[in-house]
C-alpha cells in the first residue's frame, strides 16, 4: 500500500505497521484482524506494534488519521490546480485513494471512521461554498447538512461495491470499473434531473420543517 515509486523497504516500521493494518482491517474487518497478522505483514514483532500504537483500537485511529491527512492533501492539490493546471489532479486523487477503498468500505460499514467522515464533510463544505456563490437561488438547506448528505452518497459506493459491481458488470475497484464510475458520475452531475421550477413546486408541497 506504499505510494507509487516508494520501495516498501524504505518505509519506517511505524508506517509499515500502519499500511499492514489498513490492508488487514480492509480484508478481514476490525474484529477479525489480529495484531500478530498485522505484525507479520509489516515484517515486525507484535511487541513493536504495541510499542508504536499501544492497542488495536489506537492503530485503527492512526489509520483514520493517516487517511484524513491524505484526503486533505489531495483536496488542497485539486483545489489549487483545478482551473490553472493541465495536469489531471482529479484523476491523480482517485488513483491515490484506490488502495484504501476496501479499508474505507469496511470501516464505514462497521460504524467507525468517524473522524474520516467528518473531514470529508468539512472539505465538501468548502466546495459547496464556491458553488453556492454561483447559484441563482438561495439554498433551502444549510451547507453542513448538504455536505454531510453528499459525503454519505459518495461513500456509499465503496460500502455497496459488491452490489454495484454486479449491477454494472465490472468490478468497481478495478481500473476499468473506476473509469466507468468516474464517467457515470460526471454525466449525472453535469445534467440536472430537476429544473429550478420543478424543484420549487415539489418543495412547496412538502410540510414545513419542525424546529427541534
Amino acid at each position: 500500500m506504499a505510494s507509487p515509486g516508494i520501495d516498501p523497504a524504505d518505509l519506517t516500521a511505524r508506517a509499515r505497521i500502519r499500511d499492514a493494518a489498513l490492508l488487514h482491517f480492509g480484508e478481514h474487518g476490525f474484529d477479525r484482524a489480529t495484531i500478530r497478522g498485522i505484525a507479520e505483514t509489516a515484517g515486525v514483532s507484535s511487541g513493536l506494534v504495541r510499542h508504536h500504537f499501544g492497542s488495536k483500537q489506537a492503530l485503527r485511529e492512526a489509520c483514520d488519521a493517516h487517511l484524513a491527512s491524505v484526503i486533505r492533501r489531495l483536496n488542497d492539490q485539486v483545489r489549487s490546480d483545478y482551473t490553472t493546471s493541465r495536469v489531471n489532479h482529479v484523476a491523480g486523487a482517485r488513483a491515490a485513494m484506490a488502495p484504501y477503498q476496501r479499508y474505507m468500505a469496511r470501516a464505514l460499514a462497521e460504524g467507525s471512521a468517524t473522524a474520516l467522515f467528518d473531514v470529508m464533510v468539512e472539505l465538501s463544505e468548502q466546495w459547496l461554498a464556491e458553488a453556492d456563490a454561483a447559484r441563482p437561488d438561495p439554498p433551502g438547506v444549510d451547507r453542513h447538512t448538504r455536505a454531510a448528505v453528499i459525503t454519505a452518497m459518495a461513500l456509499s459506493v465503496p460500502v455497496l461495491h459488491e452490489h454495484l459491481s454486479r449491477a454494472i458488470g465490472v468490478e468497481v475497484f478495478s481500473p476499468d470499473g473506476d473509469l466507468l464510475l468516474a464517467r457515470t458520475l460526471i454525466d449525472i452531475y453535469s445534467h440536472a434531473m430537476l429544473s429550478t421550477e420543478d424543484a420549487a413546486k415539489i418543495l412547496a408541497a412538502l410540510p414545513e420543517p419542525r424546529n427541534t
